[in-house]
C-alpha cells in the first residue's frame, strides 16, 4: 500500500493556531494610534527627555520675578559688599539713578566705603542694607536665613607678581596651594631667583579670600602670618599691588589687575585669565560668578535695581567694568 504524501494532521493544527493568533493580534491593534510611543507613560518620557537647562540669565531673571515686592520703598537704597565689584556697582548705580532719580543709592556702610562680601552679607542680614554685592556663593547659614542670590556677571581671579619680579614661569594649582600654605617659601623652589616669597593675602572679610580658600586651598587654612606672609585687615586692592615689588605674590580680580602697569599676571595650569576663549570654555580654574544678594520680601526699588543689572544696558555696563556679561 502506497504511503500518503500529505503532511501529518499536527502540521495543520500548528498552522491553524499560528494564523489564528496573527489574526487576533491584528484585530486588537488595528484601531490603535500609529505613534504609540508618544503615549508611553509620562515618567519614562520625562526621564529620556528632561526639561532643558536654564541659562544663567534665565535663572537670574526667574529668581527676580519670583521675589515678593511687598515692602515699601526705602528713602535711600543702601548697598554694601565686595571691594572687587566697586567699579561694576558704581556704573550700575549711576545709570540707575538717572533712570530712577527719586531714590538715592549708596554703596558701603557707613561712609560710602564697601566693607567686603562677608561684612556686606552681615549688614544685609542685620537690615542695614537692602542689597549685598558679593563675589562668592552663600554660606549654609545664609541660605538657611532665606537670602536670595542673583548672578549678574562672571569674573576670574588673577595671580599677580610685581613687574620687577624675575620669575616669569607659570604656576600649577598645587604649587599655588603650597605657597599659600607655607610649604614653598622661596622662588628658587619653582625655578625662579633665590629670593623669599612674600605672600600678600587679602582680608578675611573679602569674598575673593573665601573663594581662593575654597578653590585653591580646598577649604584648608592659610599659613599663619609672619614676616613674609601678610594678611590685610581691610579689604583693599591698590595697597596690596603696590607692596608686591620684586618678590611678592597676591591675587585679585582680572578687572583690577589687567590694566595695572606695576604687576604681571601669572598663568595657572598653563592658562592665562586674559585668554577669553579659555574663560568662555571654562578652562581657567579660577573663574566664578558674582552676585547681588537680597532678603525676601523686597521693595519695588530693589526689584528695579536687580532688573536693571540684568537688562541689556546693565550688562553693557558690566562689560565696561571689565567683568563678563551673563547675557
Amino acid at each position: 500500500m502506497a504511503q500518503s504524501n500529505r503532511p501529518p494532521l499536527i502540521v495543520f493544527i500548528i498552522l491553524f493556531l499560528l494564523f489564528a493568533g496573527a489574526g487576533y493580534w491584528f484585530f486588537l491593534n488595528k484601531n490603535q494610534p500609529e505613534n504609540t510611543t508618544n503615549n508611553i507613560p509620562n515618567t519614562l518620557n520625562n526621564q529620556n527627555n528632561p526639561p532643558p537647562k536654564l541659562s544663567l540669565t534665565e535663572q537670574a531673571n526667574q529668581i527676580v520675578s519670583n521675589l515678593d515686592t511687598s515692602l515699601p520703598n526705602p528713602n535711600v537704597l543702601a548697598m554694601d559688599g565686595s571691594v572687587t565689584m566697586v567699579k561694576l556697582i558704581k556704573l550700575l548705580e549711576n545709570s540707575y539713578q538717572q533712570k530712577y532719580p527719586n531714590i538715592p543709592v549708596t554703596y558701603g556702610v557707613p561712609e560710602g566705603l564697601p566693607n567686603g562680601s562677608n561684612q556686606g552679607m552681615k549688614n544685609l542680614l542685620a537690615n542695614k542694607v537692602q542689597i549685598a554685592a558679593i563675589s562668592r556663593p552663600l554660606e549654609p547659614e545664609e541660605a538657611e536665613a532665606g537670602i536670595k542670590l542673583i548672578p549678574i556677571a562672571q569674573d576670574s581671579l588673577a595671580i599677580v607678581v610685581g613687574i620687577e619680579n624675575l620669575y616669569t614661569g607659570d604656576l600649577t594649582l598645587d604649587q599655588l596651594k603650597d605657597i599659600y600654605q607655607g610649604k614653598i617659601t622661596n622662588w628658587s623652589e619653582i625655578g625662579g631667583p633665590d629670593l623669599p616669597i612674600k605672600v600678600i593675602n587679602r582680608s578675611p572679610k573679602s569674598g575673593t579670600y573665601s573663594f581662593f580658600q575654597d578653590v585653591v586651598l580646598l577649604g584648608e587654612s592659610f599659613a599663619p602670618d609672619s614676616s613674609n606672609f601678610i594678611t590685610y585687615e581691610r579689604d583693599v586692592t591698590t595697597p596690596i599691588l603696590r607692596e608686591l615689588k620684586s618678590n611678592g605674590i597676591s591675587y585679585t580680580t582680572v578687572a583690577q589687575a589687567k590694566n595695572q602697569t606695576t604687576v604681571r599676571i601669572i598663568p595657572i595650569n598653563g592658562v592665562s585669565p586674559l585668554d577669553q576663549t579659555a574663560i568662555n570654555n571654562q578652562n581657567y580654574v579660577l573663574s566664578r560668578n558674582v552676585f547681588l544678594a537680597v532678603q525676601n520680601p523686597i521693595s519695588p526699588a530693589v526689584q528695579n535695581f536687580l532688573e536693571f543689572a540684568l537688562s541689556n544696558q546693565g550688562q553693557q555696563l558690566i562689560e565696561q567694568a571689565d567683568f563678563i556679561s551673563i547675557n
